[in-house]
């Protein structure tokens, strides 16, 4: 069985990676991950006493950080319905979090207040009042700590560098330093918060109700909606199943599943997708998947895994923190000691290993780093692609080779009508007569053609003898008069004498009696970006791209021709398409494919990185690819590439910061110059200013960040 949880009062990435690697050394427990941004617990057990499981993880978190308590996400499992009072702001979270706030303020006042009196009027007992006020929580967690012998903590580096400040009489700065340390975790706490409800408010397409019509509409959980239920979407509120519609129509806002802006009009007979958002009108849908099977369930199962899948970074970073903190640790024991026992100042080289222990917190890159994924999953998601994890995000900068399947991802997909050549008729009359032919094949080519007349051909004409040649076109009666439509051959065993053009394509041909009339000449074409697309993945540094296709070989280097592509392979079966992969795989290329997720799911799972295009409400896209796009357009690969390039940007910026700063300070510590003040900057102002870079990959369109630290 699978559990999530909300995991309240976590206020220490690093304390939640512990909390993570105790409850995975744990036999009751398969797997478990503890999300610091989420603020979430998901575990994998037998165990089904879902209190038991609560009650243990609590037990195992609150030995690490005082006052952890857990809140079952009940939309989470699979038979039970949304309970939307436990989604909400209000209840548990909005009371404990206003209680917290307003407790935050009275502490910082009067702490303040008591610190700058001990300074005026130089009374000690001041400032130990304050001390006790402001510190005395992290002073309980340190000493809980010690008695369970987890002492290297940031409670208990905290307590020691204070006390240690106390003893060598720096009353002011050890207050002031607590004081600060608390205020700077309180802003770093409101910071990730603020992040992390920006980043899920561009992902959230999860529907808040389903408007049933039963005897009456009911607004029921979208969970309890079956399948062939009518449910009613009005303006303003949220599809929340996938369907057909069967009454109105309207506008509908689809930028939250594939990020384009201009609004898609529905009408009766359309398919409509969950998460999309209705602008104006009513509509009525017959629903045609259960919530669980739905587009915007899929989505959030995706969102939700892929914080999971962590780059190499995150990787780096975890193991890297363990290591860390024991070593600077190590390293102010040993300045505290080896210097005063040489030079007999104690009371100098002391402090300089305070300063060495307020630094010592890994919190800036264990916070940051996730943060900054996390946040380019969701600009992605916010752009219409869906990102597996940020492991493939991380990997998409290095990719240097794109491998392009043709059809549905540089060309349309379906056949249109490009040239019509007329012999002795207007170019009207001779669509017109291919067109009623054509009315009664389902043949792609046949309905591009009575797509192109436009008109309703079904009254037009008397129509008999229709007949279909397999492999080469119709023969009908139109008005008593005998009309063919086909290609070459059926020509020729005609008699009649055609046109020849070179011109790439499926040729039409068409004659009446024993007249030709001319020529139509239908292909699949090009989409209106793909020129432009391949031309910016160039740009963005692609070395090379390449084109398989099934298709014959002259069409296919005439479109690798037109949109810019640097190697065509045609006339491939599904299995060359693999081999041609491998090829590239082999001359030591990263390889990217892009394809539509539907055919070409062997090709995309063998790719660095597998592309799905156009994967909205696809199984096989879901499944076969690291990244679905959710349309049809070829410009996102190029949208997501920048998107990965500023997600390793930022992330490469706060990892040099971060351990820059401190290298910075725990140098200017041996040489004397830092002082406990630029310690505290080092440890929480950094986290705090990587907290916030981290956010910017969600684009300048967010609100000015300080907003974060305002009350809520």
């Amino acid at each position: 069985m699978k559990y999530a949880f909300e995991i309240h009062h976590l206020g220490c990435a690093n304390c939640g990676q512990k909390i993570e690697d105790e409850l995975n050394k744990n036999d009751r427990f398969d797997h478990v991950k503890v999300n610091f941004v989420l603020k979430k617990v998901e575990v994998e057990t037998q165990e089904q006493d879902k209190e038991k499981i609560v009650t243990y993880i609590e037990k195992i978190a609150n030995q690490y950080e005082s006052g952890i308590q857990l809140t079952y996400e009940k939309h989470l499992e699979e038979n039970n319905p949304l309970d939307y009072a436990d989604q909400e702001e209000g209840g548990y979270n909005g009371d404990n979090k206003l209680h917290q706030q307003y407790k935050a303020y009275i502490t910082f006042g009067l702490g303040g207040a008591l610190l700058i009196g001990g300074v005026i009027f130089k009374l000690d007992i001041l400032f130990i009042f304050a001390y006790m006020l402001i510190g005395y929580d992290v002073i309980f967690k340190a000493f809980k700590n010690c008695i369970k012998g987890r002492m290297l903590d940031e409670n208990f580096l905290m307590t020691l560098a204070t006390i240690a400040a106390f003893i060598i009489g720096e009353y002011p700065e050890a207050v002031a330093v607590m004081m600060f340390y608390k205020i700077g975790e309180y802003m770093q706490d409101k910071a990730v918060d603020y992040s992390t409800r920006e980043i899920e408010k561009a992902m959230d397409i999860r529907p808040d109700f389903a408007r049933v019509i039963r005897e009456e509409p009911l607004i029921v959980n979208p969970r309890e909606v079956r399948i062939e239920e009518i449910i009613e979407v009005r303006p303003g509120e949220k599809v929340p199943l996938d369907g057909l519609v069967v009454e109105g129509g309207g506008a509908l806002d689809t930028s939250m599943l594939t990020g384009e802006s201009l609004p898609r009009i529905v009408k009766k007979d359309d398919i409509v997708l969950s998460g999309s958002i209705n602008l104006d009108g009513v509509i009525q849908i017959r629903v045609t998947q259960v919530f669980k099977d739905s587009t915007v369930s899929k989505i959030l199962e995706l969102i939700q895994n892929a914080s999971s899948k962590k780059s190499k970074s995150e990787n780096f970073i975890t193991k890297f923190a363990k290591w860390y903190t024991p070593m600077v640790v190590v390293g102010a024991l040993l300045t505290a000691i080896i210097p005063s026992m040489i030079t007999g100042n104690w009371e100098t080289w002391i402090y300089t290993s305070i300063v060495f222990l307020v630094i010592s917190c890994p919190c800036a890159l264990v916070v940051s780093i996730p943060l900054g994924f996390f946040g380019g999953i969701g600009a992605a998601s916010k752009a219409g692609v869906l990102v597996k994890g940020s492991n493939y995000l991380e990997a998409l900068n290095d990719i240097d080779t794109i491998v392009l399947d043709k059809t549905g991802t540089i060309t349309k997909g379906q056949f249109g009508v490009i040239r019509i050549i007329p012999n002795n008729i207007s170019e009207q009359e001779l669509l017109k007569y291919a067109a009623i032919a054509e009315s009664w094949s389902n043949h792609p080519i046949a309905k591009s053609i009575v797509k192109e007349y436009g008109k309703d051909v079904s009254k037009v004409s008397d129509i008999s003898d229709y007949k279909e040649i397999s492999g080469q076109g119709i023969t009908v009666k139109i008005d008593g008069k005998e009309v063919l439509v086909g290609n070459e051959k059926l020509m020729s065993d005609y008699q009649i004498k055609i046109l020849n053009t070179h011109e790439i394509g499926s040729h039409i041909h068409v004659a009446k009696g024993k007249e030709y009339l001319g020529c139509i000449i239908v292909a699949d074409q090009i989409k209106e970006d793909s020129k432009e697309a391949i031309l910016a993945l160039k740009k963005k540094g692609i070395k090379k791209i390449i084109m398989l296709t099934g298709d014959k070989r002259e069409i296919a280097d005439q479109i690798g021709k037109q949109v810019g592509i640097d190697e065509v392979y045609a006339e491939l079966l599904p299995q060359d398409k693999v081999m041609k992969l491998e090829e590239k795989l082999q001359q030591g290329d990263k390889v990217a494919f892009v394809g539509d997720g539907i055919n070409d799911a062997p090709v995309l799972a063998r790719a660095d990185i597998g592309i799905a295009m156009g994967g909205v409400g696809s199984d096989a896209a879901i499944e076969a690819a690291d990244i679905v796009l959710m349309t049809d357009k070829l410009s996102s690969v190029v949208d997501i590439l920048s998107i990965a390039k500023k997600t390793r940007k930022i992330v490469t910026q706060n990892i040099v910061f971060a351990l820059g700063v401190k290298v910075i300070v725990l140098g200017l510590g041996l040489m004397g110059m830092a002082n406990m003040w630029l310690a505290v900057f080092a440890d929480v102002g950094v986290s705090l200013l990587a907290v916030i870079n981290a956010i910017r990959v969600l684009g300048k369109d967010k609100v000015h960040m300080m907003k974060m630290i305002r009350a809520k």
